[in-house]
């Protein structure tokens, strides 16, 4: 045996991975809770309202082909954790490590500037999402008081500011290793909106003695209408699904034996047929309850006034889930600018020195300047950028549409063919060729929907 194999035997026996890291103790369960905090976001609760612009047949279908396609994406994406083989070969510790690795720099770059770019509209989608349910809570305990027919409206611009401070002290939280509380209370929440979204559909569902809605889905003036609006729910659809972006993220927080790709796999399985269930109840009991007239966002479109004090509990499930989750979708950038900026300008006192800080009723703790500096611009600036655009399913749908094909297929798919040499035109080959094709025409049709949604939401005025 070599000094190497050695070295690296005794450091993963002891407190260290084989790689030198702190040991890594992440399990299936932890795995699962990342997962469902990730994926089971505010997407959740425009479902209903695109099973309503699919119809009955449409949406469920829409919804089981997109768990399909996320859980093929996902089981090639863990086989690329470690290369070149993937149980005993070097970690890739993120996404772009494994593109690196796999496809060389120049694709690098087009993945990196993806996938910030789909973690960076998300957190505005969160922005906005926040705002939209804190409004929807002081409406909601308007409409008891002065009856349904009150004009309550609010101003969602306050709300995104705050949303915008809160995350700008919980920026502060150094990694997604120091997270697994944050992402297991964002689990929780996300249970319990998505339960009371689903109980409130039965139950008007048992109310109205009847299931609404039809096998084409909501009427419209035109065809042209039709098919854009069809366009927006596959956009917003493929939003509710894939956390590709954050996979390996994730899966580096496990601990091994058993070997990392399997437990992903496992969660990966686990926690999609979990998302499955919910997004079917969710989407199809919340369309049998409102037919044509499903709102935009099931907790917030006012499809339900009583009782208020549900709704309101609701709301601050959601927005305590979003919390979590922005944090979750940012911390790749921030660790991204941490690495790039320290090993720029490694001497840079700025940059590198931490400052013991004492707040009174706190703890101490450590504070770095550049990450003050960099994460409160950032918060700052999805927040502003939520203010310009606050149009939920239209953004959803644009998100959805950048991060499925390129993110969720074509990339895993190009690099399962380098890491298991995957012959060109080999059944294999043919096979995951077409798929990623078909999953390219869904991303450009929810794309398209979703843009001219949002031009045209703009243009009119609206939000």
């Amino acid at each position: 045996m070599d000094v190497k194999n050695s070295l690296q035997i005794t450091k993963a026996s002891g407190a260290y991975d084989d790689d030198g890291h702190a040991k890594r103790t992440g399990n299936l369960k932890s795995a699962v809770a990342h997962i469902i905090t990730a994926v089971i976001g505010s997407g959740v609760l425009s479902l209903a309202w695109s099973t309503a612009q699919l119809g009955w047949i449409g949406g469920p279908v829409a919804l089981l082909c997109c768990a399909i396609v996320t859980y093929i994406s996902s089981f090639l994406l863990s086989d690329c954790y470690r290369n070149p083989d993937s149980v005993t070969g070097k970690r890739n510790y993120s996404y772009m490590d494994a593109v690196r690795v796999n496809l060389g720099n120049k694709r690098t770059y087009v993945a990196g500037f993806l996938q910030f770019l789909t973690l960076y509209g998300t957190g505005t989608a969160y922005v906005i999402t926040t705002a939209t349910c804190l409004g929807a809570i002081m409406k909601s305990n308007c409409y008891h008081k002065k009856g349904h027919q009150y004009p309550c409206s609010y101003s969602g611009n306050l709300y995104m500011m705050l949303f915008g401070l809160v995350q700008i002290v919980m920026s502060f939280i150094p990694d997604l290793h120091n997270m697994a509380w944050v992402s297991v209370v964002a689990a929780i929440m996300s249970f319990t909106y998505s339960f009371i979204g689903l109980g409130l559909g039965i139950s008007t569902v048992i109310k109205n003695g009847r299931i609404m809605g039809s096998v084409t889905g909501v009427q419209t003036a035109s065809v042209a209408d039709k098919i854009w609006l069809i366009f927006q729910a596959l956009g917003d659809v493929a939003f509710s699904y894939p956390y590709s972006i954050l996979l390996l993220e994730i899966q580096d927080t496990l601990e091994s034996p058993p070997p990392e790709n399997q437990t992903m796999k496992k969660a990966s399985m686990i926690a999609i047929f979990i998302t499955t269930f919910f997004y079917l109840c969710c989407g199809c009991f919340g369309y049998a309850a409102f037919g044509d007239a499903t709102p935009g966002n099931l907790l917030t479109g006012f499809g339900f006034y009583e009782p208020f004090w549900l709704i309101d509990l609701a709301n601050v499930c959601i927005i305590i889930h979003l919390v979590g989750g922005y944090q979750i979708y940012s911390q790749p950038i921030y660790s991204t600018a941490d690495r790039w900026f320290s090993k720029k300008y490694p001497n840079s006192g700025f940059v590198n020195d931490f400052h013991k800080v004492k707040l009174p009723l706190l703890p101490a703790f450590q504070i770095n300047l550049f990450r003050f500096c960099f994460r409160t611009s950032y918060v700052i600036s999805t927040t502003g950028l939520a203010i310009l655009f606050p149009y939920f399913n239209q953004v959803l749908g644009v998100l959805g549409a950048i991060n499925f094909w390129p993110l969720a297929i074509y990339f895993p798919v190009e690099m399962y063919f380098v890491q298991k040499k995957v012959g060109a035109w080999t059944r294999k080959w043919i096979v995951l060729r077409i798929f990623s094709f078909a999953c390219f025409l869904v991303t450009m049709v929810g794309f398209i929907g979703s843009f001219e949604g949002i031009i045209s939401e703009k243009i009119s005025g609206k939000g």
